[in-house]
């Protein structure tokens, strides 16, 4: 015998709430519109669901059976509209996310935990990556979005930048560097000191090079490199070496008090860090969500940074 879905809810829908009445309420329905199948439910089975003369209304055993499915079904369709209401408002979803490795460790790490104690329903897939295997993975729909550092977009790229912090290079060291003892270090007394080398592919990397130049440097000698952020942090704090870290990456390690900036400036590079998606991407509500979780909390950076630019760190 094949039932009607929406008969056996019906059912339960009294069944749990003791009435009709009330059980139609309960459904958004009419009274007579569920008297209406209850009445052809009961004759399609051909036996009573409801003990006559009893009120509140009690099932039968048949009919007890009967709701319990249709309980069933209620709860599952109750929980599929949570499901797309959830999804709607973006507190659920799965967010495909990529990054360059330093940020993504230094900053992005702490701003997704942050993100999913408010929404603990959405879950975040993240692989790290430059901005060439960055734009290639969201043009091949393997990433919904990317938070990278780039210079410009080529017009026509089809992908979607928005700046949420300025591109700012510090040389890190110890905190118990040797240099931090001079009142103003020169490019002279860095040169003396060996240098970790950012990943290979990383835009540090080149800035690190044009830096060093600059200075006046033959020759760099390069002691370490390739290693993740925490490697690197880890072996700065056993060694006098030195390398180009972006300061944000520095200040939101402050807390650790293991590394610091020397008070030397260096040139800026003529990049911003922002979040990148393509142009024709599908709306997606949970990473709209996590987008904006994102510019808050580079937003709360910004002003953080602000109020410490005038610490010993850039000798104001």
């Amino acid at each position: 015998m094949k039932f009607d879905e929406r008969h056996l809810i019906q059912l339960a829908a009294v069944v749990k709430a003791g009435g009709v009445t009330e059980g139609a309420a309960l459904l958004g329905l009419s009274q007579p519109a569920v008297s209406r199948t209850l009445a052809l439910l009961e004759r399609r089975v051909g036996e009573p669901l409801f003990i006559k003369g009893r009120r509140p209304l009690q099932p039968t055993p048949l009919g007890r059976a009967l709701a319990d499915h249709g309980q069933i079904m209620l709860s599952a369709s109750r929980k599929a509209s949570d499901t797309v209401e959830s999804f709607r408002v973006g507190q659920s979803g799965v967010v495909r996310l990529g990054g360059t490795p330093f940020f993504m460790d230094g900053l992005i790490a702490g701003m997704i935990a942050e993100f999913q104690n408010l929404y603990p329903d959405v879950r975040i897939d993240q692989s790290y990556g430059y901005f060439p295997d960055l734009r290639a993975a969201l043009k091949a729909d393997q990433i919904d979005l990317a938070i990278c550092p780039i210079d410009i977009l080529d017009e026509g790229s089809g992908l979607e930048f928005q700046q949420i912090l300025p591109g700012r290079n510090v040389i890190a060291c110890r905190v118990t560097h040797p240099l931090l003892m001079k009142r103003k270090p020169q490019p002279a007394h860095l040169l003396e000191f060996p240098w970790i080398a950012p990943p290979p592919g990383s835009p540090l990397l080149a800035d690190l090079r044009s830096m060093l130049l600059s200075f006046g440097a033959t020759e760099i000698k390069i002691r370490y490199s390739g290693g993740s952020l925490m490697s690197v942090v880890n072996y700065m704090k056993a060694a006098d070496a030195l390398t180009i870290l972006p300061h944000s990456v520095v200040f939101a390690l402050r807390s650790q008090k293991s590394i610091t900036a020397l008070p030397v400036s260096i040139p800026h590079p003529e990049r911003a860090l922002g979040l990148l998606k393509r142009s024709d991407a599908p709306r997606t509500p949970a990473v709209d969500q996590f987008a904006r979780h994102v510019r808050t909390g580079f937003d709360n950076l910004k002003h953080l940074i602000k109020r410490h630019e005038q610490s010993v760190i850039w000798g104001a």
